[in-house]
């Protein structure tokens, strides 16, 4: 699927991957736009890394077929080329311990016959205060940062992005994204694979979701949910056990969660203003109420039965 625009840098059609009996990738087929940011989200294991690797000639694939900027991924010619125009940012990305945040970044861009000033990148990736930092001394997210600036050091087309935020905290995380944002903005095609759905609902123009090697969905976030969310759920919190008593007897099946609040599917606008005017009548009026929408967790539940963890488990 493109997304908005129709030049796609990505094309990937019935691509597999065996290692003996195990079917690590089992015949996906996808396409990626220019300029697009597209989520290739799923647990731990479903095969993300191994699809990644083989769009960066790391990996052979057994059987497909893969282009990326046009170069066939299979073909020894072509894989020097697509190197030369693609951005890395590998899981547990790591650099010179010892080497400061400029030099770790004039390093890298000197395996390119050109490079982009390593001043313009630490500012890109809001690191001027830590410009003459050691690498060991960075936090995790400071560390993450380093490595989008080394992906983005030879001026890379397309920027493949394996899990960047993984053990980051929230600020840190948030931070990884304002950059994604920046590079989407300045043209950048970005292959975001993640386990975290907020992730991919936030920045993706396109999601595909993978299961078990296996893409199950496609689509924007909006379409995913529309298609596999469910409905929206109105939400009195904290009220307890005791409030399902209350529940107007008329109203939509109810379910008590385990936080205490109560959770009411609703189809539209008008079971709102129902069900606000029926408990309006009760005590649950004092309670704080809210209108929850689906999101991609949802998705994956409704479509696997199962929900992935912050580790990226399955749960």
């Amino acid at each position: 699927m493109l997304g908005s625009s129709q030049e796609p840098i990505v094309e990937v059609e019935s691509l597999t991957k065996k290692y003996d009996t195990l079917l690590a990738v089992d015949s996906i087929s996808f396409q990626i736009g220019k300029g697009n940011v597209f989520a290739f989200l799923g647990p731990n294991g479903a095969g993300k890394t191994t699809t990644v690797e083989i769009l960066e000639c790391l990996r052979t694939p057994t059987s497909g077929r893969a282009t990326v900027l046009g170069y066939d991924v299979s073909q020894r010619s072509a894989q020097a080329e697509i190197r030369k125009r693609i951005g890395v940012l590998p899981q547990d990305f790591n650099a010179i311990d010892r080497l400061t945040v400029r030099e770790n970044i004039d390093y890298f861009g000197a395996m390119f016959d050109s490079s982009l000033d390593a001043d313009e990148l630490i500012e890109l990736v809001d690191l001027k205060e830590k410009r003459d930092e050691q690498f060991k001394k960075l936090s995790g997210g400071l560390k993450q940062r380093v490595g989008l600036a080394v992906s983005l050091v030879n001026d890379p087309q397309l920027v493949f992005l394996d899990e960047p935020t993984t053990g980051l905290d929230p600020k840190a995380r948030r931070d990884v994204w304002k950059i994604v944002e920046q590079l989407k903005r300045r043209g950048k095609t970005i292959f975001l694979t993640t386990h975290y759905m907020d992730e991919a609902e936030y920045l993706a123009d396109t999601v595909s979701i993978i299961d078990h090697g296996k893409i199950i969905a496609s689509g924007t976030p909006g379409q995913l949910i529309d298609s596999h969310g469910g409905r929206k759920t109105l939400v009195i919190r904290g009220i307890g056990g005791e409030g399902m008593d209350l529940l107007p007897r008329d109203l939509p099946k109810a379910e008590l969660k385990s936080a205490g609040d109560i959770h009411i599917p609703i189809n539209n606008g008008a079971d709102v203003s129902r069900i606000l005017i029926a408990i309006g009548q009760t005590s649950l009026g004092t309670h704080e109420i809210e209108v929850r929408r689906p999101t991609l967790d949802d998705v994956f539940l409704n479509l696997t039965g199962r929900r992935v963890t912050e580790e990226g488990e399955l749960a």
